[in-house]
């Protein structure tokens, strides 16, 4: 176990435990007894039903009309934007970030996500990757605050990873430590949720570890979101994918090209 303090993975244990999908709120540090460090590292946590392919994985790029937002339409389709994404929310992204995850939330008070990383060549955004996956449990809200059991609508930066398992080969800087383990009691479900993580830059410190529990605007305002690997429902705050959607993201998104994340329901983004 590491020396550093034991901080809750997705928030400080200590503080009201609220960011991520476990039975209990936020992820924190546990140690696994009899051998179940093993089994579980070696388990896989089913991906949930219609993530990318037959196993979750990354599908090709590709253009599927969808008749909500016109996401993917031919008819609708300007290759210079994100699907999806009005002005004001593409108006945020810096002009210099060529690497977006972009999570359209089915539903304002909805826990279902579709998870779609796009890359800019030129002037164009292409798909990259898509998995279905989850939000916080009560949907989104643009003013979050602590164990609300919602998303906060936004665009940050990701700028940090890590996990209990060995760095997959990821380019943001990779924090490898068991004290991202999850606790024992939320239940065999919940024990992977950590083994990879990306920081979401709500409420933190960017560039530095996904467990640093700095909050800046305060611990009302919650903090500790990230993505992480799915456990087939809805989270206290975090997003989820399947595993190979997280490996696909660690091994894809570059310092280099200032990758971001978008997120919120389908309705807000379009704004």
């Amino acid at each position: 176990m590491g020396s550093r303090a034991v901080v809750a993975a997705c928030g400080l244990l200590l503080m009201s435990l609220s960011a991520c999908g476990g039975s209990e709120g936020d992820g924190h540090h546990r140690t696994k007894t009899g051998g179940a460090g093993g089994s579980l590292a070696a388990g896989r946590v089913p991906a949930p039903a219609g993530a990318g392919g037959p196993t979750g994985e990354a599908s090709a790029p590709r253009a599927e009309p969808n008749v909500k937002t016109g996401e993917g339409s031919a008819s609708t389709i300007e290759p210079w934007r994100i699907p999806g994404i009005g002005d004001r929310m593409y108006s945020r992204i810096p002009a210099d970030s060529s690497q977006v995850v972009t999570v359209y939330g089915d539903d304002k008070d909805s826990p279902d996500s579709t998870i779609v990383l796009y890359t800019k060549q030129g002037s164009t955004w292409n798909e990259a990757g898509r998995w279905r996956g989850h939000n916080g449990r009560s949907g989104w809200t643009v003013d979050h605050w602590e164990g609300d059991l919602r998303s906060p609508v936004g665009v940050f930066t990701l700028s940090a990873a890590g996990g209990v398992l060995e760095d997959p080969g990821a380019r943001l800087p990779y924090d490898q430590n068991e004290s991202y383990e999850a606790p024992e009691d939320w239940g065999m479900s919940h024990w992977r949720d950590f083994d990879y993580v990306i920081a979401i830059d709500y409420n933190r410190l960017p560039g530095t570890p996904p467990d640093d529990p700095t909050r800046p605007d305060g611990d009302e305002k919650g903090g500790g979101i990230w993505m992480h690997l799915d456990h087939g429902d809805g989270t206290s705050a975090c997003i989820t994918l399947p595993e190979s959607g997280m490996a696909h993201l660690l091994r894809t998104l570059d310092p280099n090209r200032h990758p971001m994340v978008v997120m919120g329901d389908r309705e807000s983004l379009k704004e």
